[in-house]
């Protein structure tokens, strides 16, 4: 028998119970995002998964990390950079993107987008974004 003590707790919460985080830098890009398991108050030990809200012309930029990741368009049209190559996604597009490989996203469309993420990784903390160059 599995020891009960060994799996965390579950977890319920609410996106408008999620304080937004945001990036403003030439580095990481320029978007809002929620980290809704895996933050501070909602760790899982096993995945962590948020949304992300691009307005037009807003970017994630470039970068790689040691743990595989997830996207669903929930809404909008981006364009993803994905080693090298590009692809346009639009609500209902899904990406796996494995650990390792270059990727960044933008808002290419004229209405807001939304991006549905999760990591394996207990902790956004575990996540160490690298940067190309």
């Amino acid at each position: 028998m599995a020891d009960p003590s060994a799996h965390p707790a579950p977890v319920v919460l609410h996106e408008h119970n999620v304080d937004a985080e945001s990036w403003n830098d030439a580095t990481r890009g320029t978007l809002t995002f929620r980290t809704l398991l895996g933050g501070p108050d909602s760790r899982t030990g096993q995945l962590t998964a948020g949304v992300a809200d691009l307005q037009p012309d807003e970017w994630l930029g470039v970068h790689s990390h040691e743990q595989a990741e997830v996207y669903y368009v929930l809404q909008g049209e981006l364009l993803l950079q994905l080693h090298g190559e590009e692809h346009l996604l639009r609500a209902g597009s899904a990406v796996f993107i494995p650990g390792g490989a270059t990727h960044g996203v933008g808002n290419v469309g004229s209405a807001p987008a939304l991006l549905f993420y999760t990591f394996a990784a207990g902790s956004f903390d575990e996540v160490q974004y690298a940067l190309p160059g």
